[in-house]
């Protein structure tokens, strides 16, 4: 492999950037309605500013680190993963229902969020040392589904479906570009579709959600709610927009604007416009970075890169289906732009990893 380092990709950096001034200005514009009750309109916008400035630091520091570095300690980052997601189990915080935060002060992380990137790397070691092996059933596909497997069902202890969703959906399109037969995925793939259903099934509120999906109205102060104030947020956003800061409804109509649902005050406040912007600025930095995958010098670098810009584009896809009515409301944060330490942490941290494999892209 090639160690000539060359600079990084500077659209990628670009549109992460970007993506990331928009979301301090959209968390600050969703939120100080709700800050008001702390005292402090910049209440969640101050957090999130620590968090950018402590993520663009870890992005900028594994810019410069070689990132088969990572190679090496796959499996450290994958063990730390699994202990971090038993601890959270035993001491951890319930937050809406969902016992997946570590208490930190004022502060909080999101084992799940981390177990992400943890996976992505050791599976990206496992499956470039094993690539040969992938075509087969017991030697190659079900070790390899067998790795994030563990994860998710320490993540739906908690429970928290959207964070296991993303986890394994990232893992399978991993796996799927190593070379799986889709022959064994078609089959696998009828199996998830009915472990899905029993996992929705086996929780009263997951219940509540697909039906709130199909029909919001038919529960519109309950189930149905939310996704009916993000469609009233989004439809009068029009073309242009109410404006910047004019939303009506983060004035306590849609439950925690700034997180799952920011992309209804974008679309609200900036239009149709402003939220293709946002969709355009995200469909950049996924070209750029399935480029940097197929360039990449070697198949670890290639799948890691893979893993990467998958995570962000189911998070994309996912959130901007729920707001809009098109998926049941899951929880899944929009990466760059919702409030939250741990997620944009996390994001910035594994572009930081995407930047490196850059470096040495033919």
């Amino acid at each position: 492999m090639s160690k000539v380092r060359s600079a990084p990709d500077f659209v990628i950096m670009f549109a992460t950037l970007f993506l990331l001034g928009i979301g301090i200005v959209m968390v600050y514009s969703a939120s100080a309605v709700v800050a008001l009750k702390y005292g402090d309109p910049y209440f969640f916008t101050k957090r999130q500013l620590i968090f950018a400035i402590l993520g663009i630091a870890a992005m900028y520091t594994l810019m410069n680190i070689d990132y088969w570095v990572w190679k090496q300690w796959a499996k450290t980052a994958f063990v730390l993963s699994i202990a971090l997601l038993l601890l959270v189990l035993v001491i951890g915080v319930e937050v809406n229902g969902s016992k997946s935060w570590l208490g930190l002060g004022a502060f909080g992380i999101q084992p799940g969020e981390f177990a992400k990137i943890g996976v992505a790397i050791f599976l990206a070691k496992w499956l470039a040392e094993h690539q040969k092996q992938i075509v087969l059933l017991k030697q190659g596909l079900l070790p390899a589904l067998a790795i994030p497997a563990v994860c998710f069902a320490l993540i739906m202890l908690q429970p928290d479906l959207g964070t296991g969703t993303v986890l394994m959906g990232t893992a399978i399109l991993m796996i799927f570009v190593a070379g799986a037969r889709l022959r064994h995925y078609i089959g696998f793939g009828l199996l998830a579709i009915a472990g899905f259903a029993a996992l929705v099934l086996s929780a009263p509120y997951r219940i509540k959600r697909i039906t709130a999906f199909i029909d919001p109205w038919q529960d519109p102060l309950n189930s149905g709610y939310q996704i009916i104030q993000s469609l009233y947020a989004i439809g009068p956003g029009g073309l242009l927009g109410l404006g910047l800061g004019q939303s009506r409804q983060k004035h306590l109509y849609l439950p925690e604007p700034y997180n799952d649902f920011i992309f209804s005050i974008i679309a609200e406040e900036l239009g149709f416009i402003g939220g293709t912007l946002v969709l355009l600025l995200f469909l950049l930095l996924l070209w750029r970075g399935m480029r940097v995958a197929i360039t990449a010098p070697d198949l670890f670098g290639s799948l890691l890169a893979v893993g990467i810009i998958g995570m962000i584009a189911i998070q994309v896809v996912i959130n901007v289906g729920v707001v809009t009515g098109m998926f049941p409301v899951t929880g899944i944060t929009l990466p760059f732009l919702s409030y939250g330490g741990s997620s944009l942490t996390l994001m910035l941290t594994a572009v930081g990893i995407l930047l490196n494999i850059s470096r040495y892209a033919r």
